[in-house]
This record gives structure tokens, C-alpha cells and sequence, in this order.
């Protein structure tokens, strides 16, 4: 049972499967970093001074902040947050589109599909070789067909 396990670990697919996961995470991490850190301020300040992230909607009472909510356990809608969230995985869509595309670019193209060996006979439906001048199956003449 141990070696099925270790035969099935050591699978190509499976690793690479594994590694593409930890990147993702890591990648994940970074573009979240990028939207809140870089991207977001600057935005906010060209809509007139706004903080995405401390947007939200209370749900009992008014509170002057987002902090203040959470601390007095009110509930809120935290659309500015979500704001953030829909901006990082549209970020991240948008790198992974780029990079199957090039990886895409780089794969061999298929083969042209082979030319059909037979034909269906007009008759019988039956599958004939493409010089046959009569059916196999029900002996039509296929010349005449």
C-alpha cells in the first residue's frame, strides 16, 4: 500500500499539480498585496480621498468607522472590502488568461485528423472501403450508387 502511495505521489501530474498550487497561493497573496497596497490608494485619492476598505454599510446604528463596528460587534456590509476582493480576482483571471495563452502559443498544434478510410454504403450503412466497387454486406453494386 505504501509503494502504491509513493508511485502515485511521485506521478508527474500530481506533482506538478502541487506546485502549481503553492504558487497560486503565493501568487494569490501577491495580488492581493498589489490591489490593497498600490493599486487601491491611488484610486481612492483620485475619487476624492476614498479608503475602499474601510467602506461599509451598518447594520445597527451609525459608527464612525469600520473598527469602531467590528469592536462593538455590530453587524456591517462590508462592500468596500468585497470592492477589493472582485478587484483581486479579476487581477488574477486576467494573469492566468495571459499565461495559458502564451503557454497555448507554445504547444504543438494537433495533427490534421486522418482521411476517412471507408464509406457508408448507400444502401446498407454498412462501412466499405473507399475503393470497394461492391458492399461487403448486402452486395449492392456501389458503382451505380
Amino acid at each position: 500500500m505504501l509503494k502504491a502511495f509513493k508511485e502515485f505521489a511521485t506521478r508527474g501530474n500530481v506533482l506538478d499539480m502541487a506546485v502549481g498550487i503553492i504558487i497560486g497561493a503565493a501568487f494569490g497573496k501577491i495580488i492581493t498585496s498589489f490591489v490593497g497596497d498600490i493599486l487601491m490608494p491611488p484610486l481612492g485619492l483620485l475619487l476624492g480621498k476614498v479608503d475602499f476598505s474601510a467602506l461599509f454599510i451598518s447594520l445597527s446604528g451609525q459608527y464612525p468607522s469600520l473598527a469602531a463596528a467590528k469592536a462593538a460587534g455590530a453587524p456591517t456590509i462590508n462592500y468596500g472590502m468585497f470592492l477589493n476582493t472582485v478587484l483581486d480576482f479579476l487581477i488574477v483571471a486576467f494573469a492566468i488568461f495571459l499565461l495559458i495563452r502564451q503557454v497555448n502559443r507554445f504547444m504543438p498544434k494537433p495533427a490534421p485528423p486522418a482521411p476517412a478510410a471507408t464509406k457508408d454504403c448507400p444502401y446498407c450503412l454498412s462501412a466499405v472501403p473507399l475503393k470497394a466497387t461492391r458492399c461487403l454486406h448486402c452486395t449492392s453494386d456501389l458503382k451505380a450508387a
